[in-house]
């Protein structure tokens, strides 16, 4: 189906509606999101040994994170924009996608592995946060790799399916290396991306 351009869809006053109502919950989520995190930070969780981590590590892939992460962020965006519908539709993923991290960080409180190296990103902690230190209990499930597996999700094109789940095997196999996340928050990640991007569709027919 032929998707409508940007001046179809905002003609549209259903979708205009939408187009508020997605955006006022996109703020709510990652304020309460910020809050949440600062709140996790103070909390004491528990700790395990990852068979995993025994086998490798830790090593500083800070950089090379960083760079995919934010370098696949802008391509998604640049995919995405001329495609209002997919759009906001991920926009909406990504709030239920925040959303179910929040229950599962309630639900599971964890602390670092103890060989974590802090992966530093002023950016995302600036985006969630918002506070100058490494997040570090954060921990279920991966927020870089799910966000990846959601890009790879949404976009329609294959070619950039394929490139968008390469890159988040390589962010999940990174933040395994540094001893960012557990390493079954990373394989719980794509489940998590998929069941966001399920949900948010029941909205949007177009």
């Amino acid at each position: 189906m032929k998707q409508p351009t940007w001046k179809q869809f905002l003609q549209d006053k259903r979708r205009l509606v939408l187009i508020g109502v997605t955006l006022a919950t996109l703020f709510v989520t990652l304020y309460s999101y910020s809050r949440f995190l600062n709140h996790v930070e103070m909390r004491a969780g528990i700790t395990f040994t990852d068979p995993l981590h025994l086998l490798a590590g830790p090593i500083d892939l800070t950089w090379p994170i960083f760079i995919t992460l934010w370098g696949t962020i802008v391509l998604a965006i640049i995919t995405m924009i001329t495609t209002p519908v997919i759009l906001f539709k991920a926009i909406r993923a990504y709030t239920m996608l925040v959303g179910l991290r929040i229950i599962c960080m309630w639900l599971m409180p964890l602390d670092p592995p103890t060989t974590m190296i802090p992966l530093v990103d002023p950016l995302a902690q600036l985006v969630t946060s918002g506070t100058p230190m490494p997040l570090t209990r954060d921990l279920f499930f991966s927020g870089h790799t799910s966000l990846l597996c959601l890009f790879g999700f949404m976009v329609p094109q294959r070619p950039m399916k394929v490139l968008f789940f390469l890159l988040a095997v390589f962010v999940g196999v990174a933040v395994i290396l540094q001893h960012v996340h557990y390493s079954i928050g990373v394989v719980v990640a794509p489940l998590a991306a998929w069941a966001a991007v399920s949900m948010s569709g029941a909205a949007d027919r177009a």
